[in-house]
């Protein structure tokens, strides 16, 4: 058994100051040796430079940020944490189930490339959000003031190429975006470098699963209640899935069997964040073990948030911390089974 932490890091401020302040976070972190290992030496800071002012041009700034704040060049800043051009990371998991009161999250994978850090954030050129950082700049999954939520769910590396993450693409999304529909656009538009599922809600009532390639995007859209998982589901699409989707296969129909009852927020958080649970797993030397459990309830800005294993749970009003009341929590214990 071994201790998993998170950091808890609160900032409102200019983009570029948010940048600095994470910059100064991450000063000899082991995080960045990581970070160093898995992305290119160099990468297209022009291509990159386009999609961002295209898409989120005060991202640039934070970029400049980092790099000012760790004392690197803005070109190393850009290929350690833009998320553009990133080589190809191995399968991990992800369940969530979205219906019109809330939404709720595992994300699964290895804490060998777990950012370990749950930030709000709170720009002059963006939305405010709150969410799992990952390559620092990008996010797992999270909400903005707008009470949009999202989370990413790898599919597959089927064709994949030069392209944005979509843990940028969540962190473009959450930035730019007010509501489904606007996502949905935009995530129609970004350039993906591989295959994701991305789960969606918002504060109206719309839920919808974007599955994303290189190639197509195609949108599910749900009345009541949607899950989402690692595999796509679209006829058009379903070429693009590995060879093995068992498992995946068996999480969508244990959570659309649970959407079938009347399932609080409370009860269905539980449900996920339960070692017990279907939904979780401990197969970490294999890429495979849940992190952390994220949800959000769309009728009272409530997010609620625990790290695997964990008695510790981050409650709190997500519409409160956006109108100035930081949250008194630094840093989240939890526990994860390796030998």
């Amino acid at each position: 058994m071994s201790e998993l932490l998170v950091n808890v890091i609160q900032a409102r401020d200019t983009s570029f100051n948010i940048g600095y302040k994470f910059g100064k976070h991450l000063k000899n972190n082991p995080l960045l040796t990581v970070l160093d290992s898995i992305t290119r030496p160099e990468i297209d800071y022009n291509s990159l430079k386009s999609i961002f002012s295209n898409f989120a041009p005060h991202l640039l700034e934070e970029i400049d940020g980092l790099a000012c704040g760790l004392e690197i060049s803005t070109m190393k800043s850009a290929s350690l944490f833009s998320g553009y051009d990133v080589p190809k990371t191995e399968a991990m998991g992800c369940s969530a189930i979205i219906t019109k009161d809330y939404y709720v999250r595992n994300y699964d994978f290895s804490p060998a490339l777990y950012d370990g850090i749950f930030s709000l954030v709170q720009s002059e050129s963006a939305f405010a959000t709150a969410g799992y950082n990952l390559q620092v700049l990008g996010r797992h999954d999270g909400i903005n003031q707008e009470g949009l939520v999202i989370g990413l769910h790898f599919v597959s590396n089927n064709g994949y190429s030069k392209g944005v993450s979509p843990w940028t693409a969540i962190r473009i999304v959450l930035d730019m975006c007010s509501s489904v529909d606007d996502a949905i656009q935009i995530l129609k538009e970004i350039p993906h470098s591989a295959c994701y599922n991305f789960s969606l809600g918002d504060n109206n009532g719309n839920i919808a699963v974007v599955e994303a390639s290189p190639e197509t995007v195609i949108v599910r859209l749900g009345d009541s209640s949607l899950s989402c998982v690692n595999h796509f589901q679209d006829e058009t699409l379903i070429n693009k899935n590995r060879l093995s989707i068992d498992g995946s296969v068996k999480r969508d129909s244990y959570l659309q069997d649970m959407s079938t009852e009347n399932i609080t927020h409370q009860e269905m958080f539980d449900n996920f964040k339960d070692k017990s649970s279907p939904l979780f797993f401990t197969d970490y030397d294999n890429l495979f073990g849940t992190l952390h459990t994220l949800s959000y309830s769309f009728q009272n800005s409530r997010i609620m948030t625990t790290i695997s294993q964990s008695n510790q749970i981050l409650d709190f009003n997500f519409e409160d911390w956006v109108k100035g009341e930081n949250i008194t929590a630094q840093m989240l214990k939890g526990k994860i089974d390796i030998v």
